[in-house]
């Protein structure tokens, strides 16, 4: 893999890791649900490399609309909305090494009980994102679109609903930059990198990212152990609005399996020929796919993990090969290149000390790993 890719996935990875270093799960806290820090300090007091590259605008926040009778699940507190990721902008200096304005929007995976439920709310419904052209067959999971669109409509003083917020801020940050160069980058660990599909199409389907006389402002994701979001028509949708995702996945992850366990993009066609009647209906992964191959036996957790995943980015690109000046001079830009192109399934080797287990057998982890994650059962 060029390593100049691996620096950029492994930069929005750690700018993706700083959400969970920084949300507060203190219940005595007075920031309980919400970033321990504010926004002029976040990535220095995370302890990102070179902080200074970006300047965070606006904290984000989304609402779980679940409405079940099961404690703790049903309280106050829980139905509350929660710090979900943050917008940044590039500051001035790192504009003139990349050569653009990058607007950021990064998103943590789920943490607390009511998202637990919203993701396993795995029925496909209409987005409804444009409002004259609801596209009713572009279908995506109804617990990412509850978190996604839902607000605090019961509370007097309430949040707009995350959709929201991140539309309202990035038209803001596009409009104060538009005689630039720009970029939009999503990034998003889990759950997080299904809102950051929702938001990447729900920009282009509006057309935010389109400038009369211009071309259209490039949409890009990466996406970190990402589960599926939509159904074909979705998928064929964002690939006709030019949206961009790079799925980073470890084949030993359920979540990146899930939904669609049995009825997804592999059992849609019949022999490669017959559309199946279920295909509709079928979650089909979005983009193209980055494969890692890593399971340790004495830390299960691992293959799900977003540092796991930075870490072994990290040791991959220590030992690949050097890249002469002019690859150094547009290494900022080289992630973005690359996705405009349709590129294969790349395979790390695996590491030594890593096992590798059949098929069956990873198919029935997956099923009992991934329900372990869910400490409400």
């Amino acid at each position: 893999m060029n390593p100049l890719l691996q620096q950029e996935i492994t930069r929005y990875g750690n700018l993706v890791s700083t959400c969970y270093k920084a949300f507060d799960l203190d219940p005595n806290s007075k920031r309980y649900l919400n970033c321990k820090y504010g926004k002029q300090t976040l990535l220095k007091e995370t302890e990102i490399d070179q902080p200074e590259d970006y300047q965070v605008t606006k904290y984000i926040y989304a609402t779980p609309d679940i409405n079940i009778n099961i404690s703790p699940i049903q309280n106050e507190m829980n139905r509350r909305a929660r710090w979900v990721g943050y917008v940044a902008a590039s500051s001035d200096d790192s504009v003139k090494r990349l050569g653009r304005r990058d607007i950021v929007v990064t998103f943590r995976g789920t943490v607390t009980n009511p998202e637990w439920l919203a993701n396993f709310m795995s029925s496909l419904t209409p987005a409804r994102f444009h409002p004259h052209n609801p596209r009713l067959d572009v279908k995506v999971e109804s617990g990412f679109l509850s978190l996604y669109t839902s607000d605090e409509s019961e509370s007097k003083f309430g949040l707009e609903s995350c959709r929201q917020q991140l539309l309202s801020e990035i038209s803001r940050l596009m409009n104060k930059y538009k005689g630039e160069e720009m970029s939009i980058t999503l990034a998003g660990h889990s759950m997080g990198s299904s809102l950051a599909q929702l938001l990447a199409y729900d920009i282009a389907e509006l057309g935010l990212n389109r400038r009369i006389g211009k071309g259209d402002i490039p949409v890009t994701v990466f996406s970190f152990a990402g589960p599926r979001v939509g159904n074909l028509e979705f998928k064929k949708r964002c690939e006709e609005l030019g949206v961009k995702v790079l799925r980073i996945t470890n084949v030993n992850d359920p979540v990146t399996k899930l939904p669609g366990v049995l009825f997804n993009e592999n059992f849609r066609v019949l022999g490669g020929f017959y559309e199946l009647p279920w295909s509709c209906s079928c979650y089909v992964h979005v983009g193209v796919e980055l494969t890692l191959d890593f399971f340790d036996v004495q830390n299960i957790s691992c293959v799900h993990d977003l540092q796991t995943y930075i870490d072994l980015l990290n040791q991959r690109r220590t030992n690949s090969r050097s890249v002469d000046s002019d690859e150094d001079e547009d290494s900022d830009n080289v992630a973005l290149e690359f996705l405009k192109t349709n590129g294969e399934k790349m395979m790390f080797l695996k590491r030594q000390r890593m096992m590798y287990w059949s098929n069956a057998v990873d198919l029935l982890f997956s099923f009992s790993n991934h329900m372990s994650y869910c400490n409400i059962f």
